[in-house]
């Protein structure tokens, strides 16, 4: 919510200053946003406090839409990839993909705050494009939430975990991964009209095979 009130605020102030959003990119406190998409906290030089130096280069392409979350039951949106596992240091270059015409975002969460303000890595894009952004991993062994942001998409299947080191295990609810912390129930309201119709059902699937074995008998060879 606060990053949306920041990049309408953003967009109001270049309108008033005369300056057209959709012909150029802005750069505004760590955001750079366009009228296609917004990077926020990118870093390709700055080391975390527990990094000596950039240990190396790990290029990740993640795709996103509808079409990734067919593989998962109940699902509408997903990564392609649900799970992603860098040595400590790395610097992580990624390409992200938006595979549909809505808005969905990459976010790394949990990241150490006096590097990634709000301890976070955040990519969006507003419809079907491409972005490409980096940021540098601290050392530590731990497992880090990804998802994307927007009402339901993370609930609705769009969700994986980046590992330094191996993580520290496996966050909840990755699709594919580990279980959900309340796994979906569909249960069925049984009132006299359902329960007749799942009688009348079994009697049909019982009763029709004899009617037709009586009338076609099967002939011998």
């Amino acid at each position: 919510m606060k990053v949306q009130k920041l990049k309408t605020l953003i967009l109001g102030l270049a309108i008033l200053a005369g300056i057209n959003p959709t012909s150029a990119m802005m750069h505004h406190d760590g955001m750079i946003m366009d009228d296609k998409g917004m990077i926020m906290n990118a870093n390709t030089d700055k080391l975390p406090k527990d990094c000596q130096k950039i240990s190396g280069d790990v290029d990740i392409t993640v795709h996103a839409g509808q079409k990734h979350a067919l593989k998962f039951n109940g699902k509408m949106f997903a990564f392609d990839q649900q799970e992603w596992n860098v040595n400590p240091c790395s610097r992580v270059n990624i390409t992200f993909i938006n595979d549909d015409n809505i808005r969905h975002q990459f976010m790394i969460h949990g990241l150490p705050g006096y590097l990634y303000p709000q301890g976070m890595f955040h990519l969006e894009l507003y419809g079907a494009g491409k972005l490409k952004a980096s940021l540098i991993m601290p050392g530590q062994k731990k497992t880090y939430l990804v998802h994307c942001e927007l009402a339901q998409h993370m609930e609705k299947g769009m969700k994986a975990q980046l590992k330094v080191d191996g993580g520290d295990g496996d966050l909840p609810s990755i699709p594919g991964i580990s279980k959900p912390v309340k796994a979906d129930v569909y249960p069925v309201d049984w009132t006299p009209s359902t329960l007749a119709a799942l009688l009348l059902c079994l009697a049909a699937g019982a009763i029709l095979p004899i009617l037709i074995i009586r009338k076609w008998p099967l002939r011998k060879s």
